[in-house]
């Protein structure tokens, strides 16, 4: 049996050879991605980059914390926009603008956690859907961020090298992704992250073994919210204009999915789930345009419903497969992977 002996071995990030080598394979794929794959691809991996910081900075505080927040929109909201107006208003470097912004959200965040000290379950919930929805009608409403209109988004520079392509994005998104997941899995780690988990467990059992609820649970909102903003503002970026209704309810419903089918309370899971969940969102996005499947569906709309309806099938087959992965396997795609490992262990016995 595999035991751990003392502390190193558990925060040991790269434990064996073949770990080395998957690892060192990881990176390598990772670097030459952008030179082989055409633009599309590159772009849908910068998306799946930011959905994995957005599915990290969620998975710390409800899959390890045990809050429930179904306002993390707001906070993506809030990056977004605090690291434009700080490049374009205040004429703050690209860097220090999209840190400000994540430390703005992570502001929020800690206000918001305030009433998780009382408040827990469905009515924490409620609280921070609250939260999201006012967030979003006061953007809309102030002319500093645009309005209904929305802002335009200046492209992040280094000096004179201008970042105005998917593939120069490419290297700045997936690098800020790397570190911040290699971030939190240090975090979980360290005596903060097992008091998030012992929160989780039991918040009285923890209180009564010297856990401080007021700061821990503070503080998990504000590094979520604090991940979350750096991910909306590295989307600003990707989609080059931002306007309040980018940053609807649904994007926390799809936020809070991603942790729940890639694995609570494991930051594996969160890579998963980011990833696969946006590959599913921008491929159902083109259902209509599947071979057969596409003109069955079409057939279907035009006989019995309306086509009108048609582009919300991706969001109806995107629900199903919720259910049947939370139905199927609770763990989520972590789960699945660790069966896989385990079979293969074992495999043929």
């Amino acid at each position: 049996m595999d035991i751990k002996r003392d502390y190193y071995e558990d925060i040991q990030l790269l434990d064996s050879q073949a770990v080395w080598f998957w690892f060192v394979m990881l990176l390598i794929s990772l670097l030459i991605f952008p030179f082989i794959a055409p633009n599309y691809y590159i772009y849908m991996a910068n998306y799946m980059a930011i959905n994995v910081i957005v599915t990290v900075g969620l998975n710390i505080l409800v899959g390890y914390t045990g809050q429930i927040s179904l306002g993390h929109a707001g906070f993506f909201a809030i990056g977004a926009y605090m690291t434009v107006l700080s490049m374009t208003r205040f004429h703050l470097p690209f860097f220090l603008a999209l840190l400000l912004g994540g430390l703005i959200a992570a502001f929020f965040g800690f206000i918001l956690g305030l009433p998780a000290l009382r408040l827990e379950g469905p009515y924490l919930a409620i609280a921070t859907l609250g939260f999201g929805m006012a967030i979003t009608q006061v953007i809309g409403r102030w002319q500093i961020f645009g309005g209904r209109m929305g802002i335009e988004v200046p492209s992040p520079s280094f000096g004179s090298y201008i970042l105005n392509s998917d593939i120069k994005l490419y290297f700045l998104i997936v690098t800020i992704a790397f570190l911040l997941t290699m971030m939190a899995r240090n975090l979980m780690k360290t005596k903060v992250g097992r008091a998030f988990i012992a929160i989780r467990d039991s918040d009285i059992a923890a209180e009564t073994m010297g856990v401080n609820l007021v700061y821990y649970k503070t503080m998990a909102f504000a590094v979520s919210a604090f991940y979350v903003g750096i991910a909306g503002g590295l989307m600003a970026f990707l989609l080059g204009f931002i306007n309040p209704s980018s940053f609807n309810f649904i994007l926390s419903i799809y936020f809070l999915a991603f942790v729940i089918v890639g694995g609570l309370g494991s930051i594996f899971g969160s890579i998963m789930g980011g990833v696969v969940m946006t590959w599913l969102i921008l491929v159902l996005d083109k259902v209509q345009e599947f071979p057969y499947l596409g003109e069955a569906l079409i057939l279907f709309s035009t006989k019995w419903m309306n086509l009108s309806g048609l582009p919300n099938i991706s969001s109806i087959i995107f629900g199903l497969i919720i259910v049947l992965v939370v139905v199927f396997e609770p763990l989520g795609l972590y789960g699945f992977w660790i069966r896989t490992k385990i079979y293969w262990r074992t495999w043929p016995f």
